[in-house]
């Protein structure tokens, strides 16, 4: 994913680079849907759980049991690896923000939520010289 994806670009930048400090850091999702995904893994696990112990939270409301909840009873093994990959995946979907940003001297120069793709190395070193000559050039006109 975008870890690897960073490692690589972080490689071909201290090649390039080898003064430039390199730094990586997970882009943190809006609260609401980090909620949703703390939810969902608690109701994950405490589906695991009722399923595992043969609980059943119907008869204890005074509703009938649903069909489904028979077959996950039944199904012990089966029901809770689906369960668990399933709201895995869903979790996960809720935390991953797709960013991908690049900021030079706290600067962002890129930004995959807005160009909605993650620049090639070309581009990216492009970027980074531009930045290293607009720097160059305005500290030469602060000198004089």
């Amino acid at each position: 994913g975008y870890r690897r994806a960073f490692e690589q670009y972080a490689g071909l930048l201290m090649e390039k680079y080898p003064s430039l400090l390199v730094e990586g850091d997970a882009y943190p999702p809006p609260p609401p849907r980090m909620q949703l995904a703390h939810a969902l893994s608690l109701l994950k696990l405490a589906l695991i759980a009722l399923v595992l112990l043969g609980f059943n939270p119907f008869t204890w409301m005074g509703y009938p049991t649903p069909a489904f909840y028979t077959w996950m009873v039944g199904n012990k093994l089966y029901s809770c690896l689906m369960l668990f990959f399933v709201c895995g995946a869903i979790e996960s979907k809720l935390v991953s923000t797709g960013a991908f940003e690049i900021y030079f001297n706290d600067v962002r120069v890129w930004s995959k939520i807005e160009t909605g793709r993650i620049p090639s190395p070309p581009e990216l070193f492009q970027i980074i010289d531009n930045q290293v000559f607009l720097k160059s050039s305005t500290l030469g006109l602060a000198d004089s």
